[in-house]
Parts: C-alpha cells; structure tokens; sequence
C-alpha cells in the first residue's frame, strides 16, 4: 500500500485506543459472511465512491490491489454506480481511484 495520509498516522499516534476498536470492529464484519477479502473491498470501495469520499476511495482503491482485484474489476465497481451517484459523481471517483492505482505503479 502506498504512504497512509499523514493526518491518519497522527491520529494512530494520538488515539491508538480508538483505532484499534475501530479495526476490530471491521474484522468482525467481515468474519460475519461468506464474501471473500477481494470481493469486500470491492463492495467497499462502491460504498466509499457512493459518500464521495477521496481517502476512502483512494483507501480501498489500494486494498482492492492488495487483495488481488485487477484494474478492470476495479474500474467495473465504481462504473456500476453510474445510475446511483450519476454520471459526475462516478467519474469524479473513478479519477481518484486511477490517481491511487498510479501511485502504486510508482
């Protein structure tokens, strides 16, 4: 995965209490079914696009990587939102999804 965003790292510093409960409660989430690790960040990276959240999106962008998606699996699940976010809002994710899979690629 490419650098956390500084802001992150502070608040890992700051709040690590915080954080950890936070991540717990994530891994419980995905203990609770049958979706694969892959297939998770895919939803959630739909879910990210769909808030119009830039750290998200670019976030699960490079978990998605992480987890073996490809560039078209991930390009498919921000495309799949067109009819939900609209054409602007699906657009504006999937450039910051591209900028994340660039800076992979670096």
């Amino acid at each position: 995965m490419s650098e956390l965003p500084d802001f992150y790292q502070a608040f890992r510093e700051q709040h690590p209490d915080v954080l950890r409960a936070y991540e717990s409660l994530g891994e419980a989430a995905s203990r609770e079914g049958p979706l694969d690790n892959k297939t998770r960040e895919l939803v959630k990276l739909g879910m990210a696009a769909a808030s119009q959240s830039v750290s998200a999106v670019k976030s699960h962008t490079h978990r998605a990587l992480e987890a073996g998606a490809v560039t078209e699996e991930i390009e498919h699940a921000i495309i799949l939102g067109v009819t939900t976010l609209g054409f602007p809002g699906m657009m504006a994710a999937l450039s910051w999804a591209k900028a994340a899979m660039e800076s992979d690629r670096t």
